[in-house]
């Protein structure tokens, strides 16, 4: 019954429509019945008293008070039964300066009240310092997807009291979420009571510190320009590494949960929820996000290039939880930081840019690379291509508004159906630099003396550029139609090295093998001309490479298909003619794959042909025919 009463003359009080009221209206007499604020003052002064036995129990002054205990680590129903004696000492105190009653009363329920915060204070602190490790990010953002709603009345902490409660019948409560629960609690209490102040330096302190200690274990330091700007790419290049990292963990872990723990241990305000999260957490994300920037402005170079990028990926990726956790106009200058440090990155991404399309332009080559193979050039450029590439969204992002400044539009035979117009801004970035190397690899060809090992040279690293684009993110960037143009011009190139290196070696055999009426003089000087054409090609092209395993056997069946078939005729028909003559059979049927087989790998030596691998087999065929 006394319960219901309290209930009914609180819930008629207008204290409880502003809690954080240090003392409501005073009701006028003319308008209060006197028999009415005697019954409200017994019972105030009932309440009084009972917040003073459970007051005292606590007081950290008291002699018997024990400094190993905490009411909050103890019995869970002490705890609340604190809690709502405290928030009634303040409904009483209310009472008696509207009631105009007794000042002794308001100095003595004052003085409870001073002891009582005393007591919420030390609690207050020991469940945030002795609850540092659980109440993590993870154990937070849990917790907060179950409970959003503030505590704002004795109801509410009773469905919550039950709750946890009822631990052993139902689910159970994680130290974790009995902590924040505790700590609004307490916070609520004191807010309420007008020991805002008191509550949220010690939150503050705790968490900030909390704070300091994990990012500088992340590795995130305060670095001015000077000293990134000194700083060589072999010491930077680790910094960054733990920057990618810290910016990972601060963003989706420690600042959101920061975040969350303030709103819900200060739900009740949200000047004081911003006020905290605001000062624990804006110097530390200022100091993070600012990194970026210093070395986006810092000297360029080449391989700076993906760390750049990196760096540019991490913060535009996690954008909408930096606007979201850092949501406070008090926070703004956090935001601006990141947008910042993502402009300059990209700014400096455009800068490498320009700088790696100068290089290949002033990439000269004097003599012609060994062998005809993939010239250290492609390599290079084709692999930071691909590895560009990897970053395309970030890419389209950088270079949307910065048109790509040439003298002329990309060729419309460079694209199978889609003109250079038609191509996104990344796409006709990419297909350009794809076209500058080209064209040095066009000039590089040049420098053979030999056409058939020019062309075998455009073969070579043609072929490399298109078999990386077609395994790569670059097929996705370039399109497909750029794809089929130039798989279509490898083997046209590859024709044409067949058409100039062999053309001899064919013209050399008879246009009809088999025919009966050809002259003796003339079978013979057809298989000394085949002799020599064999051996030269041999002899020039046994330093040559063919790079790609499935081109160099495609050119050496295609070859053999053009030369065994018309040679193995020629031979049987003639053999017998010549037996025994080694001087004008020099080479059986299969000989010719066998030495076939010994090219395009760049092992053999320039200027002679080596037959004792194959004299054997020649010796035997002719042996055969005899």
């Amino acid at each position: 019954m006394r319960g219901m009463l309290f209930t009914s003359s609180k819930a008629s009080s207008p204290s409880n429509s502003n809690a954080q009221s240090p003392a409501r209206t005073p009701v006028s007499p003319v308008n209060t019945p006197s028999h009415h604020r005697t019954f409200s003052v017994t019972i105030m002064e009932e309440d009084l008293m009972y917040a003073e036995q459970m007051i005292k129990r606590w007081d950290l002054d008291s002699p018997f008070y024990t400094k190993v205990d905490y009411l909050f680590t103890g019995d869970r129903r002490e705890a609340r039964e604190y809690v709502k004696s405290v928030k009634n000492l303040q409904s009483a105190m209310h009472c008696f300066v509207s009631e105009s009653g007794s000042s002794e009363k308001i100095i003595h329920a004052q003085k409870l009240m001073q002891v009582a915060m005393k007591r919420l204070e030390k609690e207050f602190y020991q469940i945030l310092s002795s609850n540092r490790d659980v109440l993590d990010s993870e154990s937070v953002s849990n917790r907060s997807s179950r409970a959003r709603s503030s505590v704002s009345d004795d109801d509410d902490v009773s469905e919550e009291d039950d709750r946890i409660s009822s631990v052993s019948d139902g689910e159970r409560v994680s130290v974790s979420e009995m902590a924040m629960d505790d700590l609004r609690s307490i916070a609520d209490c004191m807010i309420s009571s007008g020991y805002a102040l008191e509550c949220v330096k010690i939150y503050k302190i705790i968490r900030k510190s909390i704070v300091d200690e994990t990012l500088y274990n992340l590795g995130v330091e305060k670095f001015s320009f000077n000293q990134i700007n000194k700083m060589d790419w072999e010491v930077i290049e680790p910094k960054i590494k733990s920057w990618l990292y810290a910016a990972k963990i601060a963003v989706k872990s420690l600042f959101y949960g920061e975040r969350i723990l303030c709103d819900y241990v200060f739900s009740s305000s949200e000047k004081i929820r911003e006020s905290c999260f605001s000062d624990i957490c804006k110097e530390r994300a200022i100091v993070l996000f600012e990194f970026p920037e210093l070395v986006a402005k810092s000297k360029k170079s080449l391989e700076r290039m993906f760390k750049t990028l990196d760096m540019y990926n991490a913060i535009s990726e996690q954008w909408a939880e930096i606007e979201m956790i850092f949501s406070y106009d008090s926070m703004a200058v956090v935001r601006t930081q990141a947008v910042t440090s993502l402009v300059k990155l990209g700014e400096a991404v455009r800068a490498m840019l320009t700088d790696f399309e100068a290089a290949i332009q002033k990439e000269i080559s004097k003599t012609p690379f060994h062998g005809g193979g993939v010239h250290p050039l492609t390599r290079y450029v084709v692999n930071y291509l691909v590895f560009l590439s990897d970053y395309s969204l970030a890419l389209s992002d950088i270079v949307a508004d910065w048109p790509l400044q040439i003298q002329s539009p990309l060729p419309e035979s460079y694209f199978s159906s889609s003109s250079s117009d038609e191509l996104s801004s990344i796409s006709a970035r990419f297909a350009w630099l794809v076209l500058v190397l080209l064209c040095k690899i066009d000039a590089s060809a040049e420098l053979y003396r030999d056409v058939a090992q020019s062309y075998l040279f455009l073969v070579n690293n043609l072929n490399y550029v298109v078999s990386k684009v077609n395994n790569s993110n670059l097929r996705s960037v370039i399109g497909d139609d750029w794809l089929v143009k130039h798989e279509q011009k490898v083997k046209q190139y590859t024709g044409n090295y067949e058409r100039m290196a062999w053309c001899k070696v064919i013209s050399s055999l008879p246009g009809n093998p088999t025919a009966d009426n050809l002259p003796i003089e003339t079978a013979k000087d057809c298989f000394r001309r085949f002799n020599q054409e064999f051996s030269e090609a041999y002899r020039k092209q046994s330093t040559w490479i063919i790079s790609d395993p499935k081109i160099r056997d495609e050119i050496k069946i295609s070859v053999a298909k053009k030369i065994t078939p018309v040679y193995r005729t020629f031979y049987e028909r003639y053999r017998g003619v010549f037996r025994g003559v080694d001087s004008v059979v020099k080479y059986a049927p299969d000989d010719l794959g066998n030495y076939l087989s010994d090219l395009f790998h760049g092992t053999g030596a320039p200027g002679s042909i080596n037959t004792s691998s194959h004299s054997s087999s020649s010796s035997s065929s002719l042996s055969r025919s005899r």
